[in-house]
């Protein structure tokens, strides 16, 4: 089962406790965005194997939003950090190059 601490409360939560929210770190497209744009912000995901970030609602607890780094394979958690957090905290992108050194992230979809 996938426990993840709440960066607010800093209660251990198992993911029966929370309410996932999809990908994090996603660019928002507004009103002056073309139909391809939102289009892509929609119902494009990279789905990706191994390093995942996302968002996550502690919703049987203090029901705030937070994001989660963690790996879809083996479902490490590297760790979790706010959810107005426009890159994942130094320390857990260290924690992540500790277990994947060849790791590199991808920020250019984020806002």
């Amino acid at each position: 089962m996938l426990i993840l601490t709440c960066p607010y409360c800093g209660l251990d939560a198992e993911e029966t406790e929370l309410h996932p929210g999809g990908e994090a770190h996603l660019k928002r497209v507004g009103p002056e965005g073309s139909d391809e744009e939102f289009e892509d912000y929609m119902f494009a995901r990279k789905n990706a194997k191994g390093v995942h970030f996302e968002r996550w609602r502690h919703a049987y607890g203090c029901g705030k939003w937070f994001l989660a780094a963690r790996d879809t394979v083996t479902l490490q958690v590297y760790g979790t950090y706010r959810a107005q957090t426009h890159a994942p905290p130094q320390d857990i992108v260290d924690a992540i190059r500790k277990v994947r050194p060849d790791w590199q992230p991808d920020w250019s979809h984020a806002e």
